[in-house]
């Protein structure tokens, strides 16, 4: 006899405080921080918006979720390293997690209740740098310094039409077109002299300010 027996429809993982804020995170990253609501949220995760006020009690709840989901995937800053070496991986862990997540660039420093990741991370990268002899103000100067740098670049990163090394070539070769009345000698130069240059990527920059920045924090030491 033929098996007629239909096949068990797949159960749904069981809704928790974590799988809401991860399937936030996966929202966000799809469609961007202004599409992700409670009403987005459960039609994502197959359930009604009741069910998920059992575990986050609105929107700004679940930014401060994410956002400390976003701190997590950063390493701690040791203050028993090197503070330069230290502040320059963090830089890049930092920079790294906001390519992954672009709608945490203005909302990582926003949050008024911060979670344990946040303020974990936020202590060891002022606690290094307290270690290294920085003085409480200069502290509070080179980190504000960093982040803004950070996440500058990666604002501007985020923003480019364009991603990737040689990928610049493409969407600037038109505009570069335009420069060839003489206007616009000085952006003719750095087009044709850097930008449209084989292994071209607009994020090896990033390096560049970055030690300056630090070039400049370990001269203020002296």
């Amino acid at each position: 006899m033929p098996d007629t027996a239909q096949p068990l429809p797949q159960r749904r993982p069981p809704l928790s405080r974590e799988r809401v804020l991860g399937c936030a995170v996966d929202l966000a990253d799809e469609s961007g921080i202004a599409a992700l609501t409670i009403r987005s949220l459960a039609q994502s995760m197959g359930t009604k918006p009741m069910s998920l006020y059992y575990y986050v009690a609105n929107k700004d709840e679940i930014l401060d979720g994410i956002v400390d989901m976003v701190f997590h995937e950063i390493a701690l800053p040791s203050p028993a390293g090197d503070w330069r070496e230290e502040m320059h991986r963090r830089a890049h862990e930092v920079r790294s997690a906001l390519k992954r997540h672009p709608w945490a660039v203005g909302l990582l420093e926003s949050r008024s209740a911060p979670g344990e990741a946040n303020l974990r991370h936020h202590e060891a990268s002022l606690a290094t740098l307290r270690a290294a002899g920085f003085s409480v103000q200069m502290t509070a100067h080179a980190y504000a310094l960093l982040d803004s740098y950070i996440y500058g670049f990666a604002l501007q990163e985020a923003a480019l039409p364009f991603d990737g090394r040689d990928t610049a070539a493409e969407i600037t070769a038109p505009i570069v077109e335009r420069f060839s009345t003489g206007q616009y000698p000085h952006m003719m130069e750095i087009a044709t002299e850097h930008v449209l240059k084989p292994g071209y990527d607009f994020g090896d920059e990033f390096d560049f300010g970055l030690n300056l920045i630090l070039d400049g924090l370990s001269r203020s030491m002296r």
